[in-house]
């Protein structure tokens, strides 16, 4: 018998690298992270926001280690759109990285919507929340994002006032501007002191930072794919219309423009202040 491992011949995969990066790493990032929101509304299993916010960071990183090689591991729109403007990622592979993070995080939902339906039914009659009536947000929230963070609770009057529209709009612009200048300055190979094998672990550090400081007042989105997919599917499966009327058009102002127009910003921070030093410094010239 043989003494070592046979190895496998490779095989030519049917799946284009940059689909299976794109759709399998936006799987890991949403089914981890909603998985985690899921968790802390119907079993309590997550207490506070920093628990949720460490997972979605995990997941995140793990995401990006997996599929980093096969795609860049964007996982976002928002950065596809930001690298192409900035990073100089080619415009004609935007649409079809975009529908591969798409089609990722709409099955996560379902997969998602799967384990949990049970719980879901279980947790909806102990508050008695009629899912697709107002107030049902409360457990929409597992799957699309609103402002304020319902936390498990229907929205009142008091609690809407805690987060206005263009306060939410700004959250995730100054959220997703940071989180893209991070993902710039950290993949430059001319900075000196990027984080280089860390480079997944800063990012999705970065992420559970900003989870934790912005969570409880917007979700913290900073991906549209993230957001409006979930949102879909959850419209889909039984909530009707609230996903996308219960914070009016927030869910395209908010959730899909502000992220994009963030990544925007921050780009453009990283070329004005960032990218210069950091090519000066290494040819010594400064």
């Amino acid at each position: 018998m043989p003494t070592k491992s046979l190895e496998m011949t490779p095989r030519k995969s049917p799946v284009p690298a940059w689909f299976a990066g794109e759709f399998f790493g936006t799987f890991i990032l949403v089914f981890f992270g909603c998985g985690s929101v899921a968790t802390a509304v119907l079993t309590g299993a997550q207490v506070g926001i920093f628990q949720v916010a460490i997972v979605w960071g995990i997941g995140i990183a793990t995401a990006i280690y997996l599929t980093g090689s096969l795609s860049g591991a964007h996982l976002n729109p928002a950065v596809t759109i930001g690298l192409a403007t900035w990073g100089g990622f080619a415009w004609r592979k935007v649409p079809r990285y975009v529908f591969a993070q798409f089609a990722g995080a709409l099955f996560a939902s379902a997969v998602l919507f799967a384990m949990y339906h049970g719980t879901l039914v279980a947790y909806e009659a102990t508050h008695q929340i009629v899912r697709g009536a107002p107030g049902s947000e409360a457990t929409a929230m597992i799957f699309g994002e609103f402002f304020p963070n319902p936390g498990g609770k229907p929205f009142t009057d008091e609690i809407r006032l805690r987060v206005t529209h263009p306060a939410a709009f700004f959250i995730e612009f100054v959220g997703t501007a940071i989180l893209m200048l991070v993902i710039l300055c950290a993949t430059n190979p001319k900075n000196a002191s990027r984080p280089q094998i860390l480079t997944a672990a800063t990012i999705g550090l970065t992420v559970t930072i900003l989870i934790s400081l912005l969570g409880p007042l917007t979700m913290a989105a900073f991906n549209p794919a993230r957001d409006l997919a979930p949102r879909l599917f959850s419209s889909l499966v039984g909530w009707g219309s609230v996903p996308f009327t219960a914070n009016g058009v927030g869910w395209l102002t908010v959730y899909v423009l502000a992220p994009i127009v963030g990544a925007l910003a921050g780009g453009g921070i990283y070329r004005m202040f960032f990218a210069p030093h950091y090519a000066a410094a290494s040819s010594g010239a400064e």
